[in-house]
């Protein structure tokens, strides 16, 4: 399989002008129960990410369907591994990588780095952790995974040393995410948690690629 690296964000913070263009997205875990993906790629879906884990608490139960079925239905796929801080960050990267098969197309890894573990992250270790856990994924996959997080939780307790990393930045009801400490530029905004799709029962959070479908398909595996 031919491999690259990502060396960094494509979108700008759009504080005031917006964007020229966006390319919609989702991403789903088992809370979403059966989607039909054919649905939601004729509504206008382009990309989805499935949680495959969380932590070294094993497989999420959805993924391995979700993960046949929006390649089938033709959408642009990828994985995310929900980062437990506190927890060994070898036993997490070992475990996202011996669940998850990357293909040619498929998007990067993404790690949501958000809070489970009140008091835990304020230890000056997660920074040093999360390096280690991108860094294994990075050396396996050989592409650059992508953070997730939201302004408030990184802004309080991570620096600015991941700015090498795409970001993926969560934050709803506002025209334009804020700032988060080490990036100047964003990739992927999920903008909202409450979102409807067809397809998809219940609410399901929706996602902006910031940038156009040749700017996308750039980070897919070759």
């Amino acid at each position: 399989m031919k491999k690259f690296i990502i060396t960094g964000c494509i979108a700008v913070f759009a504080a005031t002008s917006g964007w020229a263009e966006t390319i919609n997205g989702i991403d789903v875990s088992h809370y979403q129960g059966d989607i039909d993906w054919t649905q939601v790629k004729a509504s206008g879906v382009v990309f989805a990410y499935a949680k495959a884990v969380q932590g070294d608490d094993g497989l999420d139960p959805d993924f391995a369907q979700n993960w046949s079925e929006m390649k089938d239905a033709g959408l642009l796929r990828g994985a995310y591994d929900f980062f437990v801080v506190g927890d060994d960050p070898t036993t997490q990267a070992q475990d996202y990588i011996g669940k998850v098969m990357l293909d040619p197309g498929d998007l990067p890894p993404m790690v949501d780095i958000e809070t489970e573990s009140s008091g835990v992250e304020s230890d000056p270790a997660q920074i040093a952790d999360l390096h280690s856990y991108l860094e294994t994924l990075t050396t396996h996959y050989g592409v650059t995974p992508i953070i997730y997080t939201s302004p408030g939780f990184w802004n309080s307790y991570f620096d600015d040393s991941f700015s090498d990393y795409p970001l993926w930045v969560a934050e709803y009801g506002v025209s334009a995410p804020k700032e988060v400490t080490g990036w100047t530029v964003w990739t992927i905004w999920q903008h909202s948690q409450s979102g409807s799709v067809p397809g998809i029962t219940g609410y399901v959070d929706l996602d902006y690629f910031n940038g156009a479908l040749s700017q996308l398909e750039k980070f897919t595996l070759k």
